[in-house]
């Protein structure tokens, strides 16, 4: 009951106290600048009080903390290149198709996992985060992952430490960005990591996690609520291919990366956007239709 209090509590404000509420949090914050300020907009505002339960004093706390987080680990500033080499297998990707509310979708095969360094699978992964919400369309502010287990087993697994430090970044640092995350067929194994790991997660994120199993009609139905089987790969019960092409991938990216400079105004960065083999600085072009801007 607590939890469905939670998830319900933002509707029970109405237009006029949420903006009272997102002024009052603006002015707990005080005076901003910079990346910060463009941080700030009251969309951002809007989605630390709903995932704070409206309590103005418990988002400024999360909020202050985000933007010491953000000027530390700087999110933006992280470039393609730099986390190119997670990416190789495909184990965490932006897909070429939307969710049915027209979210941008975020794979993620553990199963693939390729590397062994935890902070570099944390980059990569917060890398992807804020290109997937450079890319959201217009009234757009939150993603859809789906999340595959094939070949996942002991041997790959993420470790919890691993697991814990990804949960508590997107609950603290992107509170109400991820609508729904779909485990599509899970092994038996799998619950053991799960018991553990649910632990971390707050009730508004437990709520978004969704368990299917293809052979459960409710599982299916599920599925096809939130996708069109014909656009979603067969991975995931659906009738499309999946094709993770790295070096396509590799060549697509630098031109999101130039966005991104653009948008924090990190233009005069000329070391800042490298193609990664020669570390010339790549010119903006519009993102091909084949990994389409969201």
């Amino acid at each position: 009951m607590f939890r469905r209090k939670q998830s319900q509590n933002h509707q029970e404000h109405g237009i006029e106290e949420q903006e009272a509420k997102v002024g009052e949090l603006r002015a707990a914050l005080g005076p901003l600048s910079g990346r910060s300020l463009k941080y700030c907009t009251d969309a951002c505002l809007r989605r630390y009080l709903i995932a704070r339960n409206w309590n103005v004093d418990r988002p400024k706390k999360r909020m202050e903390e985000t933007l010491k987080w953000r000027a530390t680990y700087k999110p933006e500033e992280i470039c393609w290149h730099e986390v190119a080499h997670e990416g190789e297998t495909g184990k965490v990707s932006r897909a070429d198709f939307h969710d049915r509310s027209g979210r941008t979708v975020l794979i993620l095969r553990p199963g693939k996992q390729n590397t062994t360094c935890a902070e570099d699978n944390i980059r990569h992964l917060v890398y992807l985060i804020e290109n997937s919400v450079l890319n959201l369309a217009d009234g757009q502010e939150q993603m859809s992952w789906l999340i595959a287990f094939t070949g996942w087993g002991l041997s790959v697994k993420v470790p919890i430490k691993t697991a814990r430090d990804c949960i508590n970044i997107l609950q603290n640092h992107y509170p109400e960005r991820l609508a729904v995350a779909l485990l599509y067929n899970p092994p038996r194994i799998f619950e053991a990591f799960w018991k553990v790991v649910k632990y971390f997660l707050d009730p508004l994120t437990f709520q978004k996690v969704k368990f299917v199993y293809p052979k459960k009609e409710d599982s299916v139905e599920l599925m096809k609520s939130f996708f069109d089987v014909d656009n979603l790969p067969n991975e995931f019960g659906g009738k499309a291919t999946l094709n993770y092409d790295h070096e396509e991938l590799s060549r697509l990216m630098p031109q999101d990366d130039v966005k991104t400079a653009k948008f924090w105004g990190l233009d005069g960065k000329p070391s800042h956007i490298a193609n990664g083999h020669s570390g010339a600085q790549v010119a903006p072009e519009p993102t091909p239709l084949a990994l389409p801007a969201c």
